[in-house]
């Protein structure tokens, strides 16, 4: 036991992650081919636009069951509302927010064209801690909007009139996962701007400009959607409950910042704080990376209902560079 427990410590997380993401992706947009449908309410971009996908995202769904008048919030509409959110929750809860890290179709899109980048040896770019701070909570904003705006289809939300159903999907419209994951199947028919309606038209030229966003700020900047992803702010909801946690012993930490320098999506308190037992941050998609960065023996440690599955060690830490270096 203790050698397999030395055999994982000792691995390549980014090995293994490169070959689950690939698996991740292959199953969920063509895993309708062979037909595969893990479920229609996945915490993850498995977009509903591909049709030859293995499982759909729930955004969509939720966005449709929201648009409910707030008086049947407790009749049969409202139950399906409450039984979708709720297998969401279980999915989520099984993975937490490796989702975001191993199974994200958009995930492994943006890493991929981080690879490319490297391949060419053009440096990325990073925000500064303010722009950071500023720029994580527009994920809330969109999580905010694509709740409030299908209420208002059903409801006089304020006092103001009820939206047209024009508005039934506002964050799929912008999303860069209708756009782009259906090209991977051929179908290129979500590259267009709607122009049956005002609505139409501003939200779907909102998703294209969104689109050439997502691929030029991927180039110079990991994981650069996923800062501003509503399913992030959504799993950050629930991560607490999760069975899968990330754990830091502060008091083993040395504050050495290898954590924050090998973290994609830049959090840097992985490294600044010491306090937390549970080192999960809203914008943390648990790849894991900084556990393999980590040079103290557990101060990092991977948990699957409490029990160790992958730890940070020296002896790991030291075979990884010894790899790197070859």
């Amino acid at each position: 036991m203790n050698k397999f427990r030395k055999w994982i410590n000792n691995t390549d997380i980014n090995r293994f992650r490169f070959w689950f993401q690939l698996a991740s992706f292959i199953l969920l947009i063509y895993g309708g081919l062979l037909a595969i449908n893990i479920g229609d309410r996945l915490p993850t971009f498995a977009c509903v636009f591909d049709n030859l996908r293995g499982g759909s995202c729930y955004l969509m769904g939720f966005q449709h069951q929201t648009n409910i008048p707030f008086k049947q919030i407790f009749s049969g509409r409202g139950i399906g509302l409450f039984i979708g959110l709720a297998t969401f929750i279980g999915f989520f809860l099984l993975f937490n927010k490796a989702w975001c890290g191993f199974a994200c179709p958009l995930g492994a899109l943006q890493d991929w064209i981080t690879m490319i980048r490297k391949k060419m040896n053009i440096r990325y770019s990073v925000y500064s801690k303010p722009e950071f701070a500023r720029l994580k909570t527009i994920k809330y904003f969109l999580l905010a909007l694509l709740i409030l705006i299908p209420l208002g289809m059903s409801n006089s939300v304020f006092g103001l009139p009820k939206l047209s159903h024009d508005f039934a999907i506002p964050f799929c419209m912008i999303c860069p996962g209708r756009t782009l994951l259906p090209v991977f199947t051929g179908d290129f028919s979500q590259l267009a701007i709607d122009f049956s309606s005002k609505t139409k038209l501003v939200f779907t030229a909102l998703g294209m400009a969104i689109t050439g966003l997502f691929l030029s700020g991927s180039f110079f900047k990991k994981r650069f959607f996923c800062l501003f992803c509503p399913m992030s702010a959504f799993h950050y909801i629930f991560h607490k409950a999760a069975v899968l946690r990330l754990s830091k012993d502060g008091e083993k930490c040395t504050q050495c910042g290898n954590c924050y320098r090998v973290c994609d999506v830049g959090i840097r308190d992985i490294a600044e704080d010491i306090v937390s037992r549970n080192i999960v941050k809203d914008d943390c998609m648990m790849c894991f990376k900084c556990v393999a960065a980590c040079p103290e023996e557990n101060c990092l440690s991977v948990n699957l209902y409490g029990i160790p599955v992958y730890d940070s060690t020296a002896e790991g830490f030291f075979e990884r560079m010894s790899r790197r270096n070859k």
